[in-house]
């Protein structure tokens, strides 16, 4: 392994009342930018048979802040903007590669709610992490330790169905260093009544017979999701009950992805 690796480090964090709206009011700012640069970039090649660029949809980016119907767009950093164009770029470079599909429409229940922030958009001092528009930093729950000396290139804020804040710094870790060959072998047999089936026992990791047993976690949860589920499905469309009976069922799908 040559080289520095870069490496993100995951953290959740709860933010205060004032810096959730501003993050959700960022999100969707993110998700609209997306859509409308999708949906130009579309129309491009479907009448005038015309690809576009990054750099012309940054110009219309420019020229809906200026507009008196997308003002709302220079209350969020413009970071997390010019990203989602970049990103949206990407796509398209991987379609015309024939590496992925056409890029899809952003949805506001299902797809991921997140902003990515670069250098330029965040603050980093005394391991506090502040971001633009933001006067305080945010309330990371520090559940292990950035490597001494790091720096974050990028930062990326997301919140999941269930409500959950998380936080990803990228950066650049010197202290990745290549392990010692080895010599010894184990084949690994994914199964059902256990699972795992190792060549050979490992001590600590199977028993004597080289299985690992299987926790079966999932099992009580899935009888809990079942049951919220039903419940959902008996609320009225749209309802504030309906509300909170979605996100118990989220809770429970994110309980079950935890421990899987």
């Amino acid at each position: 392994m040559g080289g520095v690796v870069k490496r993100a480090y995951k953290y959740r964090f709860y933010p205060a009342p004032e810096q959730a709206a501003l993050l959700n009011r960022t999100f969707g700012c993110v998700r609209l930018v997306y859509n409308r640069a999708l949906e130009a970039r579309t129309r491009a090649w479907a009448v005038e048979r015309r690809r576009t660029t990054y750099v012309q949809s940054s110009a219309w980016l420019t020229e809906w802040k200026r507009s008196d119907d997308l003002a709302f767009l220079n209350e969020v950093s413009s970071v997390p903007l010019q990203q989602t164009l970049r990103h949206l770029q990407a796509g398209f470079a991987a379609f015309w590669d024939k590496r992925a599909r056409y890029p899809r429409f952003k949805s506001k229940r299902k797809s991921r709610a997140s902003a990515e922030y670069t250098r330029s958009a965040f603050r980093w001092r005394d391991g506090q992490l502040t971001l633009a528009k933001m006067n305080t930093p945010l309330n990371i729950v520090w559940s292990r330790p950035l490597p001494e000396g790091a720096e974050p290139s990028t930062v990326t804020v997301s919140r999941d169905a269930a409500g959950r804040w998380f936080v990803s710094i990228l950066i650049e870790d010197q202290t990745v260093k290549p392990l010692p060959p080895v010599t010894a072998e184990v084949g690994v047999d994914a199964g059902i009544t256990s699972l795992l089936t190792l060549s050979r026992p490992v001590p600590g990791v199977s028993d004597e017979q080289g299985k690992v047993a299987n926790p079966r976690y999932g099992q009580a949860d899935r009888r809990k999701l079942a049951k919220a589920q039903r419940n959902l499905a008996r609320k009225q469309e749209g309802s504030n009950n309906r509300a909170k009976a979605r996100l118990k069922v989220a809770r429970i799908h994110t309980r079950i992805a935890d421990r899987r």
